[in-house]
């Protein structure tokens, strides 16, 4: 597994996304309100949106384009809507937010 910086955690702002592109994956990156740090895929499943141009609350993010409720835990699509985006690791040590690929 490689661990690959993508961020200082003072610089993430809180329930707004980040988008980045670390080699071939497309990534949202997200500081929710109970300080956690979660990363998915940032494509909606339903028409491709930017999920990192969606609102988050909890730990959900809505996609811009249709409002679809991604978890960013699980990576699923809240029902009725069905589908999934991949989830990756994310871990934070001194001040340094890593990503796990």
């Amino acid at each position: 597994m490689n661990r690959i910086e993508v961020a200082k955690l003072s610089k993430l702002p809180e329930k707004l996304g980040m988008s980045l592109k670390v080699g071939e994956h497309d990534i949202a990156l997200f500081k929710l309100s109970n300080g956690k740090i979660k990363a998915v895929e940032n494509r909606c499943p339903h028409k491709g949106g930017v999920l990192a141009q969606g609102m988050v609350s909890g730990e959900y993010v809505f996609c811009p384009m249709h409002d679809w409720k991604i978890c960013t835990n699980s990576g699923e699509a809240q029902g009725p809507d069905t589908g999934c985006v991949k989830t990756y690791k994310v871990e934070v040590q001194e001040e340094k937010v890593y990503l796990c690929l």
